[in-house]
């Protein structure tokens, strides 16, 4: 889909109002920023400076690789995981594996390109997303098929900051998939212990095909598990930009109530939820055999994750 029209015809509404959390005290992070003081050329932004922002609003979408929003979207952290989350018509969420236990994101990508997939002291980007959903983001099955965010008329998000927890909101107008028209809303939220986050899913109406995923590569096995209320998808292995030998595990957490089926697509391992008009909200995570203290084998991270579901099936939560 191009976009180049709609960013140099359209105007866009932001507040400037930057989080007022001391990021030395912050226990989490989310954040969004966007460039001014530059101009548009063939469909990427050129020149400016990033400004950190707490609403975006967009008509349409945006293109990929445009070079307009910090590392593509908004980011969200902890002291042990970050994620991004492609603001464009891809809208799949990617993975910060950190080396350290603050919060780096605020100083990431700030030179207006991708030097963020290189090594550095902070960590980098890791996960090998291609045409997928990447880590726990959405979209909707259509035939064998995920259908992104290619059409909408739309898109507002909201990043949100305090001493608990840290969260994204994303609200998508008149999404068009298949003969189908919806809004949908979503909140990415993160909190100070643990890798997860928290994903709501709330439609407008009830849709078939509605899904989750994690990308696949050939050479790393689907692990699945269910527990008595919860059930979780998994895959562990060699599955980063960082090396071949470089080592990645993530997760799915969902309902199995909410749940119509899980299945392979093309580019995913996805669960597919039953339709509804009400909320759906699962859970994924990453966890990087780099971390500081970090899980480092594929044993330790089934543990971790077996123990994960164990808690949800008790609590109902994480």
């Amino acid at each position: 889909m191009s976009c180049k029209s709609d960013k140099t015809e359209n105007k866009m509404d932001v507040s400037s109002e930057t989080s007022k959390v001391e990021k030395a005290a912050q226990k989490t992070y989310a954040e969004l920023s966007v460039k001014e003081g530059g101009e548009w050329k063939e469909g990427s932004y050129e020149g400016g400076q990033f400004k950190n922002i707490t609403e975006f609003e967009w008509p349409g979408g945006l293109n990929d690789h445009s070079y307009y929003l910090r590392y593509e979207g908004p980011g969200w952290e902890n002291s042990q995981v970050g994620y991004r989350l492609y603001l464009d018509w891809r809208n799949a969420i990617d993975i910060f594996g950190k080396k350290v236990d603050t919060v780096v994101l605020s100083h990431v990508g700030q030179d207006g390109f991708d030097s963020y997939h290189e090594n550095a002291d902070w960590g980098q980007d890791i996960l090998k997303v291609g045409k997928s959903l990447g880590i726990g983001s959405y979209g909707r099955l259509l035939g064998d098929s995920v259908v992104h965010f290619q059409k909408v008329s739309k898109t507002m998000a909201e990043v949100n900051n305090t001493d608990n927890s840290s969260s994204v909101n994303i609200k998508y107008n008149d999404w068009q998939s298949g003969s189908d028209t919806v809004d949908l809303a979503t909140k990415l939220t993160i909190y100070p212990q643990g890798r997860y986050t928290q994903v709501s899913l709330d439609p407008s109406k009830a849709i078939s095909g509605i899904c989750t995923g994690i990308v696949k590569f050939d050479d790393v096995p689907l692990m699945k598990k269910e527990g008595e209320e919860w059930g979780y998808i998994a895959t562990y292995g060699a599955q980063t930009l960082v090396s071949d030998q470089d080592l990645l595990g993530m997760a799915i957490f969902y309902k199995k109530s909410e749940a119509q089926e899980v299945k392979a697509g093309k580019h995913d391992h996805l669960v597919v939820f039953n339709p509804s008009d009400e909320a759906v909200t699962y859970y994924f995570l990453g966890a990087w055999s780099q971390e500081k203290d970090g899980i480092k084998d594929e044993a330790a991270f089934v543990k971790h994750i077996d123990d994960q579901l164990s808690h949800l099936d008790k609590n109902g939560k994480l």
